[in-house]
């Protein structure tokens, strides 16, 4: 029995010995047999490589340190013609009328007839409508009753004077010949200085009577409303049926006018100017005027005056331009584009020869000296120096340097050089 129970140990104790060549042979049936490379194989892995990362870098570098194109905006050179005023000061502003006018009544009364329309001519005195004139005739017609009834009085009384005045030189004679007693001479002077007294009160009230007439009248005639003056009516705003009152006292069921006229002769356009530049302005300037429904027809007008006071809260100063010319397109109430021109006056000499414009924000200087940068057909800049002269609204003259249809950088950046490649933005 001992023998047998020792056997399990020996196996245990040479059984790791004992397997361990059979793990070993089934690690090498495992193993993949790789066949050796040959060594150009290899070389031209590596060559591929290199090539690779070569490129790559190189296309990195050219990237990297590339010349970048720098965005900027570009205007082209413009030309005033030769003769032609410079403008030094643009502006906006509405055409207005200086005769303006809405017609009403002087009497409260209701309409029967409005004999104007919207856009209609009207001359000075034409009747625009008629109010209702039935109680005013009648009261015109007890007037001239009235009066009537005041000039009979005035003959009745003058007829019992005139009786009076025949006692009074009979009583005189006879208290002469100291028939009658001086009494009654006494009251036949009383009789003829009160009936006196009574034409004198009578012709008062014919004057009464007939100053009442006149004012009935003038009632009557002013049922008629008629034009102030010449222009056209450019709004109707009361309609047969309604009531109208140079007051209203009744609401909103009474109408206070009738129609609106404006005078077409009168038109000029009233602008505000920045104080700031109030000095470069006078009257009498020239002015170019550029209606904003035709901007380019512009209408020559000048400056008539400049109403001699300043808006605190604009910093503005109000100026009354007028056109020195009528056009029948001006309309009241339109918008205007003004540009004020180079007073003529000052004594310069005239421009001979047509002059180059650029905005003035294109335009650098350095030191005493002018320049600008000009966008060549390539795409390039070129520095270039000029020489400017006066200032044309937001432009600038430039009288050497550059030639009408050049284009210029505006606002050009600080890292702009030349020669350096743009591209318009």
């Amino acid at each position: 029995m001992a023998e047998i129970a020792q056997k399990p140990n020996l196996a245990l104790a040479a059984g790791p010995r004992a397997a361990a060549p059979n793990l070993n042979d089934d690690l090498a049936a495992l193993r993949i047999e790789r066949k050796p490379q040959p060594r150009t194989s290899r070389w031209l892995g590596w060559l591929l490589v290199t090539t690779l990362a070569t490129v790559t870098g190189f296309v990195a570098w050219r990237w990297v340190s590339r010349e970048r194109l720098i965005e900027v905006e570009a205007a082209t050179v413009s030309e005033r013609p030769a003769g032609t005023q410079a403008a030094i000061l643009n502006a906006t502003g509405y055409v207005t009328a200086r005769r303006r006018a809405t017609v009403s009544s002087k009497i409260t009364g209701k309409l029967v007839a409005v004999n104007v329309e919207e856009g209609k001519a009207v001359r000075e005195g034409q009747i625009l409508a008629r109010l209702d004139d039935a109680t005013l005739r009648a009261t015109l017609a007890l007037a001239e009753a009235q009066v009537a009834a005041a000039r009979r009085a005035v003959r009745e009384n003058e007829v019992r004077l005139h009786e009076a005045q025949l006692t009074l030189s009979r009583l005189v004679r006879l208290t002469a010949d100291r028939i009658t007693a001086p009494a009654e001479l006494e009251a036949a002077q009383a009789q003829a200085d009160a009936f006196d007294a009574r034409v004198l009160s009578a012709r008062e009230q014919v004057a009464v009577a007939e100053q009442q007439a006149a004012l009935a009248k003038t009632n009557l005639d002013d049922v008629a409303i008629r034009a102030p003056f010449s222009g056209v009516a450019i709004s109707k705003d009361a309609q047969p049926g309604e009531t109208v009152s140079p007051m209203s006292a009744g609401g909103g069921f009474t109408r206070t006018g009738i129609c609106t006229i404006v005078d077409m002769n009168s038109l000029e356009i009233e602008v505000n100017v920045n104080e700031a530049y109030i000095n470069r302005v006078q009257p009498g300037q020239s002015v170019s005027a550029a209606l904003d429904a035709y901007p380019d027809a512009p209408i020559p007008a000048q400056v008539i005056t400049i109403v001699p006071t300043a808006d605190r809260q604009k910093a503005t100063v109000l100026m009354r331009i007028g056109f020195r010319q009528r056009d029948s397109r001006v309309l009241p109430d339109m918008g205007v584009k003004v540009t004020f021109l180079r007073d003529e006056r000052t004594g310069d000499a005239p421009i001979v020869q047509p002059v180059a414009l650029v905005p003035n924000t294109a335009i650098r200087a350095e030191g005493n000296q002018s320049y600008t940068f000009v966008i060549s057909s390539a795409g390039t800049v070129d520095r270039r120096a000029i020489r400017v002269g006066g200032t044309d609204g937001d432009r600038v003259e430039v009288v050497a340097g550059l030639h009408a249809g050049e284009r210029v950088v505006m606002s050009p950046p600080p890292a702009l050089a030349a020669g350096a490649h743009v591209v318009i933005r």
